[in-house]
């Protein structure tokens, strides 16, 4: 008579288990990986329009601060870089390099609403025309206002306005919109 003893039960995976979770895996990357190019180039777009909107705010508590008048200036246009100054003193209060964090973002002034640099009074007003800069990346593709996968920013500052951050692909019944 014939004994078997216990059934040995199988451990592991089988090469064909093994194929079909790769092949989950690899369309998961396929899917996630635009989106994710995507979201890091925005991402540097909105770190370089919120230095800016800051080095803005700065120049304006600063002038406030002083009495005095106070510059906010792009320093080295297509990039980043910028400068905030006593006019009258002549000191540099900050400044910051447009490298710092976000290599690929430039920034470019409205031709038509747009001086620079931009000078607050002692009451934190701006004397010159204002400002709209748009900070874009162009190594990173297109904006969704041009039907890109970017998500472009303008930093605005009017005369005697709120400086503000706005998305210009958003509809003007968006609070976020530069529609204003």
């Amino acid at each position: 008579m014939l004994t078997f003893g216990p059934i040995e039960r199988q451990r592991g995976v089988t090469l064909i288990e093994l194929m079909i979770a790769m092949a989950i895996f690899a369309l998961l990357l396929g899917f996630g990986v635009p989106s994710y190019r995507d979201w890091i180039q925005s991402s540097q777009i909105r770190t370089a329009a919120q230095s800016i909107l800051d080095g803005l705010q700065l120049a304006r508590t600063e002038a406030v601060r002083r009495n005095s008048s106070v510059q906010f200036q792009l320093t080295s246009l297509p990039a980043t870089s910028w400068t905030v100054q006593d006019v009258n003193a002549a000191q540099v209060i900050q400044s910051r390099a447009g490298t710092e964090g976000t290599p690929n973002a430039q920034a470019s002034l409205n031709p038509t609403a747009g001086t620079n640099p931009v000078t607050f009074n002692g009451l934190g007003r701006v004397t010159s025309a204002g400002v709209t800069i748009s900070v874009t990346n162009p190594s990173g593709g297109a904006c969704q206002s041009a039907g890109g996968g970017m998500r472009c920013l303008n930093v605005v500052a009017p005369v005697g306005g709120q400086i503000r951050l706005c998305d210009p692909a958003l509809p003007s019944s968006n609070p976020q919109s530069c529609s204003y």
